[in-house]
């Protein structure tokens, strides 16, 4: 096979690194561009260049006129479409050839014994789970470039990233990262209580729950915010259906 010929296990480790690393971080010199590099066998520019390929597939990105690069081929497009049309299974499917190249990449799920596991316990869901978990983390934290999206706050220990559409409710888009948004810890248990939302307008709704409260903390942590508009992501927006979902069903009106 010719060297320039990339291959579907190649294409598909490095979309899952599109996903887990900032845009504009996408270089050569990127320490894992580089390791994704020497994992598949090829050079950080050529893993570099794959990635704008992957971004001038990117409709998030053509909003803001960035193009990419031109010279994509029909298996990134197809590698693009797996992706967004099932995200689990690609997920799952990216990270288990990411580990066949490399012992270090399943170091996510070393806290995890799995053998030590009872009999009769789902292992293998266990183990999807935890892949799931951390690829979705990556991937959110990465797209708001390590930063809450209501508040600025880069502490990576104070971050979460955390579902719209809660987990539970929607099996199908539990690694999907337009699910996803990146909230400090106090945020983010407030919107998994529904005690604050994000509309599909991308402003935050303060719940009247939280009104009638004989301090001032919760004007400085949560009223303040009232109808200002998140920081928006890199490359997955959030999908307002899940938006929507969550003020139905999740939001305290």
């Amino acid at each position: 096979m010719p060297r320039d010929l990339w291959t579907r296990e190649q294409t598909i480790i490095a979309f899952n690194l599109y996903c887990c690393i900032p845009f504009g971080h996408a270089h050569s010199r990127n320490e894992n561009v580089i390791r994704v590099a020497n994992l598949i066998g090829r050079s950080p520019s050529a893993v570099a260049r794959k990635l704008g390929n992957f971004a001038s597939l990117d409709p998030e990105l053509k909003k803001r006129n960035i193009k990419g690069l031109g010279n994509r081929s029909k298996l990134d497009e197809e590698i693009w479409n797996e992706f967004h049309s099932d995200w689990n299974n690609a997920v799952f499917e990216s990270t288990s050839l990411i580990a066949k190249y490399d012992q270090k990449q399943i170091d996510d799920l070393a806290d995890l014994d799995i053998e030590s596991l009872p009999t009769g316990v789902d292992k293998l869901r266990l183990v999807k789970t935890r892949v799931y978990q951390s690829f979705f983390r990556k991937a959110v934290f990465a797209d708001y470039n390590n930063a809450c999206c209501i508040t600025g706050i880069k502490n990576i220990n104070l971050l979460v990233a955390s579902h719209i559409k809660p987990w539970s409710k929607d099996e199908l888009n539990r690694t999907n990262p337009k699910n996803g948004l990146c909230l400090n810890a106090l945020h983010d248990k407030a919107f998994d209580r529904g005690l604050i939302t994000i509309l599909p307008t991308f402003k935050i709704c303060i719940s009247k729950y939280l009104d009638g409260e004989d301090d001032n903390v919760i004007d400085t942590y949560f009223k303040r915010y009232e109808n200002a508009e998140i920081a928006k992501p890199e490359k997955f927006t959030p999908d307002k259906s899940f938006l929507d979902y969550h003020y139905e069903y999740v939001f305290m009106k």
